[in-house]
């Protein structure tokens, strides 16, 4: 029996259930495999005192320290995130709480393994914990966990240490493989370790029927994730902007959520376009099955869970050449990959719209990505490191 800690600081709770969810799942799939057992440390950052009372972080601080959550042991310790120190000193801070719980935690459940989702803070915390308990250590790379905060001055060189000590490593695409590998990180100990798609959930529907549901009719495009700048909500705006009977529903909260507003409303679109706030992911393949596209502007990806939700739902993807684009979109039916500008995206939209591509030949380039294969990988990756320490 192969006896894992996950560690992740991305990692849903009560207050926010959209958060991390792709990590809940992979967690998820490998606490059901019949040779694992499982236990998820899932810390939580708070400011210091008072500002730890106050709005969201009031919200966290009243979260159990533990429970089961859907079926599996979760740990919720608290660590300290210090405002205005660019994350420097998260790793310490989260090392130094984990270190008490995790001596209780192996009196009880001797942990073969440190499985970190997220790579920064939990990768360089994870290494330090590892070598304390004596255990290997694997850390997956995702996304903006590695092209942020291994690029930022105050964190970057923590991010090359961890990769470079970690006994394993995880990258959700090729090309994050190759990003790391530029950063220092051995080739050797990187595996990709593609995402899932829950394939019943994302399925085929009746456009227009789906399309009802939100009162539209006509060529609708569908943009999801964080009112963040580096999402590129506002290109997709501009694109659409250029598309006059086209409408775009765009699906995520954040702190761009005025400035895209004031766009909507400058340009005169607020009847055809609409931001939605942020929408339960159990609702996202409802949203999904209305769009004749999906277009998301990322200025960095690794390989984004809503490229692949959207095929699943047999709709194609305008996207730009970030991170795993050209491992999603390998045929002309699965979408373009285009040049990050409202041109760009424009001309793309305009050319998926015209292709009228059957849905199920869409749905096809998304049958690659299964939860189960997402499984047997992590278990194959993890008890070769234990077979191997």
């Amino acid at each position: 029996m192969l006896r894992v800690l996950t560690l992740s600081t991305l990692f849903p709770d009560a207050t926010r259930r959209n958060f991390g969810v792709f990590v809940e799942r992979q967690t998820l799939g490998l606490a059901a495999h019949p040779e694992v057992e499982l236990r998820v440390v899932a810390p939580i950052g708070l400011p210091p005192f008072p500002l730890a009372l106050r709005g969201r972080h009031a919200r966290l601080g009243t979260l159990p320290l533990g429970e089961q959550w859907k079926g599996v042991d979760v740990y919720r310790p608290r660590f300290l995130a210090v405002p205005g120190t660019a994350g420097r000193l998260h790793a310490h801070f989260l090392t130094r709480a984990l270190t008490p719980l995790l001596a209780d935690l192996q009196r009880e459940f001797a942990f073969d393994v440190i499985d970190a989702s997220f790579f920064f803070p939990d990768g360089p915390a994870a290494v330090a914990l590892g070598r304390r308990f004596g255990v290997p250590v694997s850390i997956k790379a995702r996304g903006s966990d590695v092209h942020h905060w291994g690029t930022a001055a105050a964190t970057a060189g923590q991010i090359r240490a961890a990769g470079k000590q970690a006994d394993g490593l995880l990258a959700v695409s090729e090309a994050m493989k190759r990003d790391m590998v530029a950063m220092g990180m051995p080739a050797e100990h990187i595996r990709v370790h593609r995402t899932g798609v829950d394939l019943g959930q994302f399925a085929l529907r009746d456009r227009n029927e789906a399309k009802a549901a939100f009162g539209i009719r006509g060529p609708l495009v569908v943009s999801t994730g964080a009112l963040i700048e580096r999402k590129g909500h506002d290109i997709v705006i501009d694109a659409v902007a250029a598309l006059p009977n086209a409408h775009l529903l765009i699906a995520g909260e954040g702190s761009y959520r005025g400035a895209l507003e004031a766009k909507i409303a400058a340009l005169g679109l607020t009847d055809r376009v609409r931001l939605l706030g942020a929408v339960p992911h159990g609702d996202m393949a409802a949203l999904l099955a209305a769009a004749d596209v999906m277009a998301l502007a990322s200025e960095n990806e690794g390989l984004a869970n809503a490229w692949v939700e959207a095929l699943a739902c047999g709709v194609p993807v305008v996207i730009p050449d970030v991170g795993g684009a050209p491992e999603v979109v390998t045929e002309r039916a699965y979408g373009r990959i285009v040049g990050r500008t409202p041109a760009g995206f424009a001309s793309g939209i305009a050319a998926v719209l015209s292709d009228h591509t059957p849905p199920a030949t869409v749905r096809a380039g998304a049958e690659r990505f299964t939860w189960e294969a997402n499984t047997a990988g992590l278990y194959d990756h993890l008890k070769a490191l234990v077979t191997s320490s």
